[in-house]
Parts: C-alpha cells; structure tokens; sequence
C-alpha cells in the first residue's frame, strides 16, 4: 500500500492521505512490484470516499459505489497472480460519470426521471475500460442533464445528488457539468475519473479544481451507452493527476497504445504554441498569470509565438445553442426510447416528469433548455442546418483551421480556460465572469482539447488550454506533458487538507 508517515491531520482520512496523491501510474507500479493489492487501494478508496464524500467535507462528488467493486479487484488480483495482466493500468480503480451507463451504477444523468430505472448494459467505454482492467470504482455526480436544462443552472447541482463542493473551498463552484469527477480526483478518491463534454464540461472542472482533462476529437471515445446532447459536439474523456495518466486513460478508452507511447516523445525545443491573444478569459488577474506562464514556457525552452484568432461573435453563440437545442431534441429522445427498463421516452416525457416532482426537480432553476428542445422539430427546425454552418464556418474556417495550418505554424493553440472557480449559488445560478472562446472553438468544430494546471490565482486552481488539430490527441498528449513538466505545480496543486502533510 502506498503510504506516508507524514500524516495531514486536517485530512478527513489521513490513513490514505499518501494514496490520495498518487498518480495512476504510481499506483501501478506498486502494483506490478507487489508492494500493494487492488483490493487494497480499491478497500482504502471506498474507506476515503465514505469519510470524505458522506462525512467529513461531505463533498457530494461520488453519486454512487459499484457493489461489484472488491470482487472485480479481487478478480484482477487473481489475473496478476497468475502472470496475466489486461494493460498498464490493470486493478487500478476509476470513477465513472453518472451519464455514462456501467452495470451496477445508476446512470441517472443526475435526474429522479432516471433513478431507478436498470442499467442492463455497460458503455461501451466502460466495456473497454474493463477489458483493459481498470476496477469501476463508481459513478460521479454532475450537473444534471450535462448542464442543459435551464441558463439559470447551477454546476454542480443534481436533483439524485446534490450539490458538489469544490475541495479547496467547499463553497467554491466545482464547474459543469463533470463537477464529481473533477472534484474527486482533487479530493484524493480516485486516480482517475472520466468526464463528457458537450462545451466545457470536461475542461471547466479540470481547470477549477487543478487537475487534468482531455476532452477528445468527437467519434474518438464511442459515445454508445452515453445519455446524449449533441452528436456533433458530445465526447467522453479522461481525468487525472497527470498528463501521463490522461494519456493511459484514453489508450485504455480506446484499446490503442499510441497515447501513453508518446508521453516522452517530445523535448521542449520539439514544441511549437499559438498563443491565441485574443482568447483571453476576461479576468485581469487570470490573464495575467497566463502571460507569465507563456514567459515562463519560453524560458524553458519551448517556442510560443502570437498567432492571429478572431474575436467571438455574439450570434456564434445563438448559433451553437439552437444547435444543442434541436441535437437535444433528436438525440436524448432517441437515447431515452431506447433505454431498457420503464420511464421516461423523450424530452417532452422529462418535462412532465419534472413538473410533477416540481418540489424537488425544479426547486432552484427551471427547464427553459428543455422546453425549448421540446418546442424545436429537431434536425428538420428551420435554421437548424444554417445554424450549424455557421458554427463551422466561424470554429474551422475563420477561427481553428488557419492559426494551426499555416507551413511552419503552431500545430496547438494556447489560452487561458477559466477565471477561479465562482461561488455557488442556487438562488441565481452560475456567476461565470469568464472564459475563453477558445472552449468554444474547439467544441463547435469538434478539436481536441486539453486543459493542464496553469497554478493558483487567488489561492484556486486554473488551467491553460492546449487545442489540436483533429486527432492529434498523441501530441497534443506529448506537448503537455513537457508543458506540465516545465512549469512542475504538482506539490502546490492540492488542497491543503488532501494528502500528507507537506511542509
């Protein structure tokens, strides 16, 4: 078992302090050499999660535990001991988001439509998941419906499990809407964690919390088992302590090794940035530790040079919306007629169910998204299809496409991604007070994104974008790495009851 004698008394489960800041891959290798079990960090895991996310902080982050968790572990063990093993990470756990079906977890979406209702079947990421095996730890809380049901949501927030806490200040947003996975990876529950995004569901969370995510070019992860938004902008990815994680992680996703295989490839003078000035978070002090971060990449050796973006459009966004409206519209309800079990058939079908259980569902923000999806005849809206040009024309061709095509040019695009977290707030919802339109790029055309810890602004954690080119994910992996090791935040990005005690 990994351990340490130095002991933060100010962790609510001090005995897993040590595991609590372990890496995947750490674990892994104490695994491989046999100085520990899956049982037993699988054992200590579900131990922290019950101090931390019930008791102690109540955090709120793990919506649920898979029953079937010490028996897979057991499982894996048993292959190890025989001389067999799936993978790189075989018998390490991770947390699954509760949008994403794996049998034995609810796969609610964080909606009481859904509670109760059987998960018959994994993922098909799960499935890969556990072929390469990884033990499913459980399933992580989210802002419910991915953060689609009302403008006037709240991160974090779902009706099946509350609201979650942000580790390095309970009353600081966890961000939307993979808030429990970026919350628990911060919080020491696991070493890894999968998150979606639609636009900023994997990278605000990451960036607030100072962890790692992924969000990968759309069609890269399957999304089949997945409750959806929006087929053209929707994508399952990891979270992590570590770029290296991150990249074993999506290997384990995708049954490839291309990702963890280019971890190291890559020497600083080997990376080239865009840093897309115009891309900025609107947050003074946020932006200002960027261009210092861009200043300290440059003294250590990589190459960032400014590069020309445009400025966002006010209508891109009306543009996008109407387009995640009609998606929603076709797409969840083709998801929700289809889901074994009795329940919910369609949007229309979750409106009603809402209002019913108005006491509970809609006590603190509405279902305005929704009943405007409803009120939408889907992909055959008129100005669905113009809408979705137009969010292609400004993200490709005016925006992405040439500041990372020019011969000779940045491949990977640099910014900001968000301002600290904001505090929660149920009575009015989110306070957002920035962001990069850089997100948003990337989400409209479907280009990978990666957020890495960027340091501490005010005392929280924000992150700097690196974003690709499509399918680019092994070096964008391996410019983040070097990224990551350059600027060496690790020691100063955990919350300060997490861990051993540093000094």
């Amino acid at each position: 078992m990994i351990t340490d004698p130095a002991l933060n008394p100010h962790d609510p489960h001090p005995a897993t302090g040590a595991l609590a800041t372990a890496t995947a891959h750490e674990i892994a290798v104490d695994l491989d050499s046999g100085r520990t079990t899956s049982v037993e960090v699988t054992r200590a895991l579900l131990a922290r999660i019950a101090a931390v996310d019930h008791d102690g902080p109540e955090l709120r982050s793990v919506l649920a535990v898979s029953a079937q968790a010490l028996d897979d572990a057991a499982t894996l063990d048993a292959e190890r001991a025989a001389g067999t093993t799936r993978g790189p990470l075989h018998g390490v756990p991770v947390l699954v988001k509760d949008n994403i079906e794996a049998t034995g977890l609810p796969a609610t979406a964080g909606s009481l439509a859904l509670a109760g209702r059987t998960v018959e079947r994994d993922s098909s990421l799960v499935a890969a998941r556990r072929s390469a095996g990884l033990v499913v730890l459980g399933s992580t809380n989210l802002s419910e419906w991915a953060n689609l049901r009302s403008p006037r949501s709240t991160s974090g927030w779902s009706a099946v499990g509350g609201l979650t806490g942000n580790p390095w200040v309970l009353d600081r947003s966890a961000g939307g809407s993979s808030s429990g996975s970026g919350a628990a990876i911060a919080a020491g529950l696991a070493p890894l964690a999968i998150g979606t995004e639609t636009d900023g569901s994997i990278t605000c969370p990451s960036s607030f919390h100072g962890v790692v995510g992924l969000k990968p070019t759309v069609g890269v992860v399957s999304t089949v088992g997945v409750v959806p938004l929006s087929a053209s902008q929707d994508s399952p990815g990891p979270m992590s302590r570590s770029v290296h994680d991150a990249a074993l992680l999506l290997d384990a996703l995708t049954g490839s090794s291309a990702y963890a295989a280019a971890i190291g490839s890559m020497a600083p003078a080997d990376v080239h940035l865009g840093v897309a000035s115009a891309w900025m978070s609107g947050h003074a002090p946020t932006d200002d530790h960027f261009a210092s971060t861009v200043a300290r990449l440059t003294d250590a050796g990589l190459a960032l040079t400014p590069v020309d973006v445009p400025p966002p459009l006010y209508e891109v966004g009306e543009h996008e919306l109407l387009v995640l409206l009609c998606e929603t519209r076709d797409d969840l309800d083709s998801y929700l007629a289809g889901r074994a079990g009795a329940g919910v058939r369609s949007v229309a079908d979750v409106i009603a169910f809402n209002t019913e259980h108005a006491s509970l569902e809609l006590a603190h923000f509405g279902q305005e998204f929704f009943e405007q999806a409803a009120a939408t005849a889907g992909r055959a809206e008129p100005g669905y299809a113009e809408a979705r040009a137009a969010c292609l024309s400004w993200a490709l061709d005016t925006a992405l496409d040439p500041a990372t095509s020019a011969v000779g040019g940045p491949e990977i695009l640099v910014s900001p991604a968000y301002p600290p977290a904001w505090k929660s707030d149920l009575a009015l919802g989110d306070h957002t007070v920035g962001v990069s339109p850089a997100i948003s790029a990337a989400a409209m055309a479907g280009w990978p994104v990666l957020c890495v810890p960027m340091g501490l602004v005010d005392g929280l954690p924000v992150g700097l974008l690196l974003i690709g080119r499509p399918h680019s994910e092994a070096r964008l992996l391996a410019a983040g790495h070097v990224v990551e090791g350059a600027l060496a935040l690790r020691d100063q990005l955990l919350p300060t009851w997490v861990g051993p005690r540093r000094g």
